[in-house]
């Protein structure tokens, strides 16, 4: 019987995949790996790992503190690799709130509304950030993030230079 072993990886360290099929097509598959995402994107930069309909998942690279963001809908942030600090807020009644009707949006300033508190997120944590607040990400270090959001303006599509398939 063949064996298998389970291997993390992270930002500093990750083996680039390969795809197995088992008597399938390979054409109808493609393959990015995260961490090879985020190690060459600029912090905060949103690229599409995943998409389903309207639903993606981003790979971010958490550097360094992100902007302020919203969204019309609630979002998950699962941390793949290092510590980020999540703040939340409540939106003020003067705050602009998202300006698409989908994916998260970059607030023009800090929120006006009051402080939700924060979080601290390792690998493995997931924070929900909820509609009708805003959020704000801290790494430190460098960290990955999985972001899943709905594709909105700020969504980076670069199918082209990140999937890897066989056939």
């Amino acid at each position: 019987m063949k064996t298998y072993t389970t291997r993390f990886g992270s930002l500093a360290d990750y083996q680039k995949g390969t795809i197995d099929l088992i008597d399938d097509d390979p054409k109808r598959y493609a393959f990015s790996n995260i961490f090879e995402v985020a190690s060459t994107s600029r912090p905060y930069e949103k690229v599409a790992v995943g998409k389903n309909r309207q639903y993606v998942v981003e790979a971010i690279r958490a550097e360094g503190t992100s902007e302020w963001r919203t969204a019309p809908h609630d979002e998950f942030a699962l941390v793949m690799d290092g510590e980020v600090e999540v703040r939340l807020r409540k939106l003020g009644p003067d705050d602009i709130g998202p300006t698409a009707e989908r994916g998260s949006n970059a607030l023009p300033g800090t929120p006006g509304g009051p402080k939700m508190g924060r979080v601290i997120a390792r690998r493995g944590h997931m924070t929900l950030l909820p509609v009708g607040a805003a959020y704000q990400f801290h790494a430190a270090r460098p960290a990955v993030i999985l972001l899943q959001t709905q594709d909105g303006p700020d969504t980076v599509h670069k199918w082209a230079e990140i999937i890897q398939t066989v056939g």
